[in-house]
């Protein structure tokens, strides 16, 4: 029994290294077997991954659908460039900034990593207030919530530059270092789902009530889960700003929260692995209809996709997956190794 325990534990974690392999393999392969364009798209790619898995962190252990993940981005992504912008520019766009800000030069790294914590502190405080309702209320409460930020963001124009571009940030995000966010964050996910919290959530996810009378904390374990999944949201925040090298509030919004959120959906909530899955296949998808709204020649005839067409595709292929696969393209399943299988 002790035997085959150990061989379920080993099967379990070669999940996450095998998904960090496929990620390797895909950022070597459109690294160089493309143009400097897909590896632009390989680091938007690992970017996505690093935020999609963070949400999935609390979205596919709790159940509750968070529509606010991107305004714990928004927040990561404004600290990061308070950290590392110069001075001087600071002076420029973001003359009301707090003293020790507005004189602030950090390395990139601690940047990254201070920029989730402010996440997690904020997530905490929120989640303290929006984890006491369940189901279709707290996702509505997380939605408020993202609107609440949006709104601070846009309009406190000497911090945040309210709708006017910051520009300036050192552009220092390639595929190879999101890769190796990407690659922590499905470790911490990993980690965070086969610990003991994980698994008690996963347990009032598929009954509160039984969950309640064995005695687990279904608060405290929503609340856990938000603080490391929100971790992530604000590195992947700040990993967006310093790959375009601008940032604008009108980036973390609706058009994103969509996009991530049929990610998740399609690749499958119920698994790690969908999480990853949803966003590959989604960001293929998505580099072709972009290359196909800038227009395709065939013969002497350029063909083209109207304005829009991206979201419209996107929206028909999460249709078709709920209908055909509920369960998403990976069935809820995950990638495992079969340890010790005859």
């Amino acid at each position: 029994m002790a035997h085959t325990n150990k061989q379920k534990r080993l099967s379990a974690w070669s999940t996450p290294f095998l998904l960090i392999a496929v990620l390797v393999v895909f950022t070597l392969l459109v690294t160089f077997l493309g143009d400097n364009s897909l590896a632009r798209m390989a680091a938007q790619t690992m970017i996505r991954v690093t935020f999609v898995v963070g949400l999935w962190i609390f979205v596919g252990n709790s159940g509750i659908v968070s529509f606010g993940h991107v305004g714990f981005m928004a927040i990561g992504a404004y600290c990061s460039a308070w950290l590392t912008l110069r001075p001087q520019m600071k002076g420029m766009f973001l003359p009301d900034l707090w003293p020790f800000l507005a004189t602030a030069e950090w390395p990139v790294l601690p940047a990254a990593i201070a920029s989730g914590l402010l996440a997690s502190i904020v997530a905490l405080l929120a989640g303290a207030a929006i984890l006491r309702l369940s189901g279709i209320a707290a996702s509505i409460a997380t939605f408020a919530f993202l609107a609440i930020v949006y709104t601070v963001y846009s309009s406190w124009e000497g911090v945040t530059g309210a709708t006017s571009s910051v520009v300036g940030l050192a552009r220092y995000a390639d595929q190879w270092v999101t890769l190796g966010w990407a690659s922590v964050a499905v470790l911490a996910a990993a980690w965070y789902a086969n610990s003991s919290s994980g698994l008690a959530l996963r347990a009032s996810r598929e009954d509160e009530v039984a969950a309640d009378a064995s005695g687990i904390n279904m608060y405290r374990h929503r609340l856990i889960s938000l603080v490391i999944s929100a971790f992530f949201a604000g590195v992947a925040g700040a990993l967006f700003g310093h790959s375009l090298g601008v940032l604008n509030p009108n980036s973390f919004y609706l058009g994103v929260t969509f996009i991530t959120l049929a990610m998740l959906v399609v690749g499958g909530i119920g698994s790690l692995t969908g999480a990853v899955v949803g966003v590959l296949a989604l960001s293929i998808i998505i580099e072709a209809l972009v290359r196909m709204e800038h227009g395709m020649e065939i013969g002497e005839v350029t063909y083209a996709l109207p304005t829009g067409a991206q979201e419209i595709i996107i929206g028909l292929i999460m249709i078709f997956v709920l209908i055909l696969r509920p369960a998403g393209l990976s069935g809820g399943k995950e990638l495992r190794l079969r340890i010790g299988a005859r």
